[in-house]
């Protein structure tokens, strides 16, 4: 059985004491690895460059030989020995919902980023250790065999069980099914558990009745509350971490609505990737890329439930529904990305630059247009069963017949199951939608119709970007800066991106006047520096509505079935 354990000496260091103990070693060389990325990022982050000290020692303390064979892989020549320990630091300082930080009041790790195992005991059980004060609790979802000692069924089992540890953790629970689910805050907020408890339980209660069962004993949401603004959640096997901010703004309307939104999602992850999981992950290899195709199912389908749950049990209006709904058609419009590449691409390319901005309009996030994806297909199945069926059965039957079973699915078996489900051929929505670089539009615009609402494209609030299609680089406030340029754009023809704009029409650009300036304006004349030369050059509109915004709304004109699709949709009356 591996038994780790974690120390510290100097927590402004940022180190951690890492002591890794193999018991039982029978032989004569032992191989030791430490994942390279985590499950909810699919991208290698190599978490080996973050190691100092690497020593690997016999039960004497004398030092055994190692080699470093790849980048997070040592072979050991045990010499014989049955037990031996491996030592090394870890640098705790990446404050996200996925990282590991360690301060003077609390200890926060995910057990991924920093412990390693040993071929042929993966699955074997190990215990976790942590040396920390006496007056430190723990929130973890792995049980307590004694005090500050975890247990962990396997390797995955430990890796996927993040923890917080401090003397200042605030905690509540609500049951539900006989289902402990437990909240924790870390950090400086005041939660108002009168109003957080209730609403959490709305939505755990519809997540329950649409799946029926939970893969779980118990839950853990972990949350840590920054003292600067902050958005970020990671799903595990029976918690999350979620990592927002600042904290006293807990409980104000902004931060609080993603404090619902992230919980609401993730909590939907227990089921849907934990669980079920495309066959491609099954199990992890965390030595290399998990190349998988369905992100669109694994996080298109959450975030659009993580949302949608929340208006579905009473916690959301709708208007509050389609704030969200606009804020995700906002990010997939953000370039033209789905022009070039299918969500179904864009998923196996996350290993590739899946969560970077990239050049321009490549990709898409299977976040944003997973989620229309899901929605539209929602309505799909709804139309073709006149409201008897929808996506929650799609999703119950993945479950059934393949989370529960531990069991991987395959690209086509959610397509199997969609049309299974609704009865009908969807080979149209998913050659379209899923597979190919058709226009969101073409698609969602007829499935908002069907529930008696609208899709309204609409002009800019800026007017460079209606009329001329680029925007500006918000991080470079100080200079007007181009940071995005519409393809086919008056703009195209002769703006760059990085172009620091200095006039219009011979007037200095300063104080955010450009807006002020372009006030009945046609024609302009702009100058810049591209490259630290000075240039001029000329812009006209060409009567095309570039770079819009999408709004979504109920149709004043919904007729009394458009009207009964919606309530039947949303559990609410339009």
């Amino acid at each position: 059985m591996p038994h780790y354990q974690l120390s510290f000496q100097n927590p402004l260091s940022g180190f951690l004491q890492v002591t890794t103990r193999i018991e039982n070693s029978t032989a004569d060389e032992l191989y030791l690895q430490l994942p390279a990325w985590r499950p909810g990022r699919y991208e290698l982050q190599n978490f080996a460059q973050k190691l100092q000290g690497f020593a690997v020692v016999a039960k004497d303390g004398s030092p055994l030989p190692f080699q470093k064979i790849t980048k997070d892989r040592w072979r050991v020549e045990t010499k014989g020995e049955a037990t031996l320990e491996v030592r090394y630091n870890f640098y705790a300082r990446q404050m996200d919902a996925g990282g590991s930080w360690l301060a003077e009041d609390f200890l926060y790790v995910n057990p991924v980023n920093c412990l390693l195992t040993a071929r042929g005991f993966e699955q074997e059980p190990c215990t976790l250790s942590l040396s920390i004060p006496h007056d430190w609790q723990i929130a973890c979802g792995l049980p307590q065999t004694q005090p500050r000692t975890l247990l962990a069924q396997n390797f995955d089992h430990l890796a996927d069980s993040p923890f917080m540890a401090s003397a200042t953790l605030q905690h509540q629970k609500y049951e539900e099914q006989g289902i402990l689910f437990h909240v924790w805050f870390l950090g400086e907020c005041q939660p108002d558990w009168a109003q957080i408890l209730p609403q959490f339980q709305a939505f755990t209660q519809e997540q329950l009745a649409l799946f029926e069962t939970f893969p779980v004993p118990d839950y853990h949401f972990l949350n840590i509350l920054l003292p600067y603004p902050h958005y970020h959640g990671v799903e595990h096997l029976n918690s999350t971490v979620i990592t927002l901010g600042p904290g006293e703004q807990l409980m104000s309307p902004t931060l609080y609505k993603e404090l619902l939104g992230v919980s609401c999602h993730e909590l939907f992850h227990t089921w849907n990737i934990k669980q079920i999981r495309p066959q491609e992950m099954l199990p992890y290899d965390f030595t290399r890329e998990n190349y998988f195709r369905t992100g669109y199912v694994a996080e298109g389908v959450t975030t659009y439930y993580g949302d949608y749950l929340l208006a579905r049990s009473g916690v959301f209006a709708a208007e509050q529904y389609f704030q969200e709904l606009a804020t995700t058609i906002k990010r997939h419009t953000a370039d033209q990305g789905e022009q070039h590449l299918s969500v179904a691409d864009s998923s196996f390319d996350t290993w590739l630059d899946g969560y970077k901005p990239g050049i321009p309009d490549r990709k898409v996030s299977i976040y944003h247009k997973g989620c229309l994806a899901a929605l539209v297909l929602d309505v799909e199945i709804r139309r073709a069963t006149q409201n008897a069926r929808s996506l929650d059965e799609v999703m119950r039957q993945m479950w059934q017949q393949f989370g529960q079973k531990g069991i991987g699915y395959a690209e086509e078996d959610y397509q199997r199951l969609a049309e299974g489900v609704a009865g009908v051929s969807l080979e149209p929505y998913f050659r379209e939608m899923v597979f190919g670089t058709v226009p969101f539009e073409k698609w969602l615009a007829p499935a908002l119709d069907y529930l008696g609402c609208t899709l309204d494209k609409l002009p800019s609030a800026q007017a460079h970007e209606s009329l001329f299609g680029f925007r500006l680089n918000p991080a470079l406030a100080a200079t007007p800066t181009v940071g995005y340029i519409a393809p086919a754009s008056p703009a195209a023809a002769v703006l760059s991106v990085e172009d620091e704009l200095i006039a219009l029409n011979g007037r200095k650009l300063e104080n955010a006047n450009l807006a002020n300036l372009l006030q009945g304006q046609e024609a302009v004349e702009l100058t810049l520096f591209r490259q630290k030369k000075l240039r001029t050059v000329s812009l006209t509109p060409d009567g095309q509505l570039h770079l819009p915004q999408y709004r979504v709304s109920k149709n004043p004109a919904a007729t009394p079935a458009q009207q009964a699709n919606f309530t039947t949709w949303l559990k609410q009356p339009f």
